[in-house]
This record gives structure tokens, C-alpha cells and sequence, in this order.
């Protein structure tokens, strides 16, 4: 299927490594020009030269989402060198674990601002040209701690649940002007980041990530971990001119994980 986004630029948050990678390929391989963002250069020019070994188009800029007050500057320098941003890829690193009672109010601050804030003002930077060109694509990467929530991850689960309000209250206001704004929620995907939890877990109950991990997949009904991959295609149907119906939705990419309707 011809995903009809060729040629479209995309801002991937996060896209050094993980799901963010994930995305950023998939969005590559359909001939979007991809803005690299992230906070590891070294990572960054890996999945640039990843996409650019496929005939892809790639280009890495830093950019850490704990200084929004770089926004402007890296986006003027996308616009440059592309045009303006019609994809934005909402994709920041998971809190560490932390139960709800006791966690200091300073840690909840801090990483509100980084999980929730900084991806509300990179949004705002992007929107009005969106608007304007009557096509944009605002696809939100966040956890499946937002649907069942998950134990010994409040941070998560409470932050990232924020995101599903504003979402949706966002997607209503620009919906007529063409630009969609959905949610895209992981299952276990066979991440770095979700290796380190399985190893976590195993130390908090004496047992081993090899073990963990066959007791997750146990509680899959597809019986595995997804793919990145898999995750990137979801992300690369949501920029598409095909899914320009859907918006304030909730994309599950779980494999059947989440018990929740």
C-alpha cells in the first residue's frame, strides 16, 4: 500500500535507538524525510546512516527535550534544510521505577515537565504551520501503563495518562483544519528498554530475566514480544493519507497483552 506521505517531513523525538528508531524507520521506508532528534549524537547519526544505507532520507539534530527553550532554533534549522514539519513523532525516554505513595513531589515535577510539558510546547511550535498547510500528523508514543496500569511504575503510568486527555482535547480543535492527533500504546516490544524492566523485575523477585521474560510472553496471546518494527508500521499508517479519518484515537499495538476493552 502506498502510504501517500512520500516526500513529507517528519520530526522522530527520541529516534536514537528503541521505539523511536522503530518509527523513524518506518516513516523512512514510505520516503518521508526524517529529522533525527534525540540527546545521544552518536546514536542519532547510527539510525541516520541506518536509513541512508536503505535509500532513505535522514538527517540527525540534537535536541533534548529538557530544554524547550531550543526548540525554536532546531525547528527553524529543520525548515531550512527540509521545509516546515507535517509528521511530529511525540517519543520521550521512560521515568525509572517508583511506586505512587512516597515519591518526592520534586521527581513528579521534573519529569512532568519532560514527559508531558516539553512535548505540549514542541506541539505548539509545530501546529500552527500544520494548520495553516491543512495537513499535519501528531502521533503521541506512550505505555501501556495508560490503559492497566503497572505496577512499581507510577511515574509512568500517571504522566504518561496525561497525555491521552490532552490528545484527544487537541484533536478535537484542529480536526477541521486537517490535522489528526492520536495515540500510539506499546505492548511488551522487544526493546532495550523493556529488557531493562525484565531485569528489574527479576531482581525485585529473586528470579531471572530469562524467566521474566517467558512469563510475559505466557500472558501474551500472540505468545511473543512484538517487533520494532511492527510498532514502526503502526506509527507510519497513522501519518498517512489513508488514516486521515482517525484522530483522538488510542492504537493499541499489543499483541492482545492489555486485558482492558
Amino acid at each position: 500500500m502506498d502510504l501517500q506521505i512520500s516526500g513529507r517531513v517528519a520530526l522522530v523525538c527520541g529516534a536514537g535507538s528503541g521505539l523511536g528508531q522503530a518509527m523513524a524507520l518506518s516513516l523512512a521506508q514510505e520516503g518521508v524525510k526524517v529529522a533525527i532528534t534525540g540527546r545521544n549524537q552518536e546514536k542519532l547519526l547510527a539510525t541516520v546512516a541506518m536509513i541512508q544505507s536503505a535509500g532513505g532520507k535522514a538527517h540527525a539534530w540534537p535536541l533534548d527535550l529538557a530544554q524547550p527553550d531550543t526548540f525554536e532554533a532546531v525547528l527553524a534549522d529543520i525548515t531550512k534544510h527540509w521545509g516546515d514539519v507535517d509528521i511530529l513523532v511525540n517519543n520521550s525516554g521512560g521515568p525509572p521505577p517508583a511506586t505512587a505513595a512516597g515519591t518526592d513531589s520534586t521527581v513528579w515535577q521534573q519529569h512532568f515537565s519532560l514527559m508531558v510539558a516539553s512535548l505540549m510546547q514542541l506541539t505548539d511550535k509545530v501546529l500552527p504551520g500544520m494548520r495553516e498547510r491543512g495537513w499535519g500528523r501528531i502521533i503521541t508514543s506512550t505505555s501501556s501503563g495508560v490503559i492497566a496500569p503497572i505496577a512499581n511504575l507510577a511515574l509512568s503510568n500517571a504522566l504518561r495518562m496525561s497525555l491521552l486527555g490532552w490528545s484527544k482535547t487537541l484533536a478535537n480543535e484542529v480536526a477541521a483544519q486537517g490535522v489528526t492527533v492520536n495515540v500510539l500504546v506499546p505492548g511488551r516490544i522487544a526493546t532495550d528498554r523493556v529488557s531493562q524492566l525484565d531485569a528489574i523485575k527479576a531482581k525485585r523477585e529473586n528470579s531471572t530475566t530469562d524467566a521474566i521474560a517467558e512469563k510475559s510472553r505466557q500472558g501474551i496471546p500472540a505468545g511473543r514480544y512484538g517487533l520494532p518494527h511492527e510498532y514502526g508500521a503502526a506509527a507510519a499508517f497513522l501519518a498517512s493519507q489513508q488514516a486521515s479519518y482517525i484522530t483522538g484515537s488510542i492504537m493499541r499495538v499489543d499483541g492482545g497483552m492489555i486485558d482492558a476493552v
